[in-house]
């Protein structure tokens, strides 16, 4: 008998950055992969920071969204908070990314003690673009930062000068992460990269999304 693979994917609940800047969850990133998941036939929880409607980033729809992604939306009209997640229940955690977890996953206590367990448990922890926001404030059991030492890919320092965005972020996202020990591979802004790490799955950007998707699939099984 085989027993159906259960993701649980997080997502921000935070819909500005600045006072008045939309942002949220890249939709791409949410929806690339909960179509992947679900073809796949996997088990897959959506959940955020807060519960409720999961804030989406309109700067990530425009003329040339596809149609099932756009219809994606729908799935994130109603996920339940992070701290009614537990690790037990899963094999993955993922973590998509869009500028909104910059704010709300560092800090969240919940998230951190779950990717702790998550990776002490030999679990996959799977993130893309700003969605490595989430392993900044996570530590080991010992105390050590759990990206000391780990092979990580995340939105890149440049890439968030090309956004023009910088300004409004609370930390770069790859600087912070090489301060904590990680060994980030950047590759040039806006490729398509991912690293894969034990059952540390990351990619740089949206359009990395697919790639870091497929490794796990691959892993899975």
């Amino acid at each position: 008998m085989v027993l159906t693979k259960k993701i649980v994917m997080v997502l921000t609940s935070t819909d500005k950055m600045g006072e008045d800047k939309p942002t949220g969850t890249w939709l791409s990133e949410f929806a690339d992969a909960y179509l992947a998941f679900k073809k796949q036939g996997y088990d897959v929880t959506i959940s955020s920071i807060k519960g409720g409607k999961a804030p989406v980033d309109p700067g990530s729809i425009d003329e040339n969204t596809p149609q099932e992604t756009l219809e994606a939306e729908k799935y994130i009209a109603d996920t339940i908070s992070i701290e009614e997640v537990e690790m037990g229940d899963y094999d993955v955690i993922f973590l998509p990314g869009g500028h909104g977890t910059m704010f709300d996953f560092p800090g969240n206590k919940k998230l951190q003690r779950l990717l702790r367990e998550f990776y002490e448990a030999d679990r996959y922890i799977v993130s893309v673009c700003h969605g490595p926001a989430g392993l900044v404030g996570a530590t080991l059991s010992n105390g050590e930062p759990l990206v000391k030492g780990k092979k990580i890919s995340a939105f890149t320092d440049a890439e968030e000068r090309d956004t023009t965005f910088d300004a409004l972020m609370p930390f770069l996202l790859e600087s912070k992460l090489r301060e904590l020990g990680a060994i980030v591979i950047p590759a040039p802004n806006w490729s398509e990269y991912s690293v894969k790490d034990g059952k540390i799955l990351t990619g740089q950007n949206p359009q990395s999304t697919l790639s870091v998707v497929e490794q796990l699939i691959r892993n899975l099984g």
